[in-house]
């Protein structure tokens, strides 16, 4: 039991030294908006922060926009709200959109990767609020692990957002290590008291 224990703590350490992926989910909807609206427009993606290779790696899908008003005419991410989860902020990134992001259309998908240490990956103004780009991109990375960093898709009949969600840490292999060796010392020390109790 000791050398398992061992091994596991020995992998755990050795995915601690090596991470340097930060993986985030996104789930939009209207209600997610603020104000909430009814859209129901729905997405799902997901955001890769590489902080060696400077790299923001953006997936998403949506579907369910309102059909009015040309559709989607804008995407990024907003940052920092003041609280976790709520609130609002202005845009940190690409302005008015993300490059090749769909316009126009109730539907689709998109996937690109961001230099963030090219001017053209951010907003100037978040840029400035920040001194300069290694600013901004400490800034984001600090408001995307605080739960303070949300995805907006901004269409013609909601030009303020139509559908947005927060940016949700994915636990890294290390923690769910380090949950998958508590699950296992509390199922030895159930396992041992029931032992003990039949003797």
């Amino acid at each position: 039991m000791k050398k398992i224990l061992l091994l596991v703590l020995t992998a755990c350490g050795v995915w601690t030294t090596q991470a340097n992926i930060f993986q985030y989910t996104v789930s939009l909807s209207g209600p997610n908006e603020s104000p909430a609206n009814a859209s129901l427009g729905t997405g799902s993606g997901s955001v890769n922060y590489d902080d060696v290779n400077h790299l923001l790696q953006l997936q998403v899908t949506f579907s369910g926009l309102i059909p009015t008003n040309s559709g989607t005419t804008a995407s990024h991410i907003h940052a920092a709200t003041v609280n976790p989860f709520s609130g609002t902020a202005g845009v940190a990134t690409t302005t008015p959109s993300f490059a090749g992001f769909p316009l126009g259309v109730t539907s689709g998908s998109f996937s690109n990767t961001l230099d963030l240490t090219l001017s053209s990956s951010w907003n100037p103004a978040y840029v400035t609020a920040h001194t300069d780009i290694a600013g901004a991109e400490s800034a984001l990375a600090a408001a995307m692990a605080g739960g303070q960093a949300y995805w907006n898709i901004h269409s013609g009949a909601l030009p303020g957002g139509e559908i947005r969600g927060f940016l949700t840490p994915v636990p890294e292999p290390s923690s769910l290590a380090l949950l998958g060796l508590g699950a296992v010392g509390l199922a030895a020390r159930v396992w041992s008291k029931r032992r003990t109790n039949r003797s």
